[in-house]
């Protein structure tokens, strides 16, 4: 179980690539007397950025660290961000009528396994309200037309401000996101679709994929953007199959993949390991 430490932090920053950076970096953290357990960097050739994730160990006040980071970070032209490891990151889930994701990360929430708080859940279905409430977790419901989708992504941004919340994460939901709530939502918004696309569209995607003979069923979580399901990629999990497997089979090793590869991608998010690289990300495991 991942446990918050006062006097254990993760520091990120980006800026442009230069020599340097981690010297100068590593010496802020040494005049402050922190302890270093943990760094992970890489310099991006196509985009010129260099990213940097450092955790350290150390007894002194948040704003004395940032004090002697500031004016490293405005000398690197850099975007940095300090936290807490283990801090609960606050998620807002979006869902519709499938329940294999919400109920993986729920479940992952209260058993610890994965640093996030579920500030609630909102939904375009009623069906998932007892899961939610199960976990005591909030649940809203909103039927979504062309004619209530505005109010509704209002409600969604409403949620986001009054509550905190830093992630959304759309555990299957199937609605489109305006391009407004995209740009909103840029850069904190994750979504999950199986890897059948863009192949095999609309309805019944496994009874396609199974009429067409698939070999492999995976899934791709990505950050959301105005693009459907081709926003910059943060995880993918694939497994085999066979001609031996039905529908149902095929569907249940697909709901698999898609809620373990979402678990994964918000982790990684909730522990400051993912950054953006133009289209594409930088992970730090």
């Amino acid at each position: 179980m991942t446990v918050t430490d006062p006097s254990h932090w993760v520091l990120t920053l980006a800026c442009p690539d230069r020599p340097g950076i981690v010297h100068a970096v590593t010496g802020a953290i040494a005049s402050s007397q922190g302890n270093i357990t943990e760094l992970q960097q890489f310099s991006s050739v196509d985009t010129g950025r260099f990213f940097m994730r450092v955790q350290v160990q150390s007894g002194f006040e948040r704003a004395s660290f940032e004090e002697s980071v500031r004016p490293l970070a405005a000398y690197l032209n850099a975007a940095w961000h300090l936290d807490e490891v283990g801090r609960r990151r606050r998620t807002l889930v979006l869902a519709s009528r499938a329940g294999h994701c919400l109920n993986d990360l729920l479940f992952r929430q209260r058993a610890g396994q994965i640093p996030i708080e579920i500030t609630g859940v909102m939904a375009n279905h009623p069906d998932l309200g007892e899961l939610a409430r199960f976990h005591g977790v909030p649940f809203t419901h909103r039927a979504v037309t062309a004619e209530t989708k505005k109010a509704f992504e209002a409600e969604v941004l409403d949620a986001v401000a009054s509550d905190g919340v830093e992630l959304v994460v759309l555990a299957r939901y199937m609605q489109i996101l305006s391009p407004e709530l995209c740009a909103a939502l840029a850069g904190r918004a994750i979504n999950i679709h199986h890897s059948f696309l863009p192949g095999f569209k609309g309805a019944n995607p496994y009874r396609q994929a199974h009429t067409r003979g698939v070999k492999l069923i995976g899934a791709t979580a990505h950050f959301v953007t105005e693009n459907l399901d081709e926003g910059p990629i943060i995880e993918q999990n694939v497994t085999r199959v066979d001609h031996t497997k039905s529908v149902a089979e095929l569907q249940s090793i697909g709901q698999d993949q898609e809620s373990r590869t979402l678990a994964a991608a918000v982790a990684l998010f909730a522990e400051h390991r993912v950054f953006l690289d133009d289209n594409r990300t930088v992970i730090f495991h």
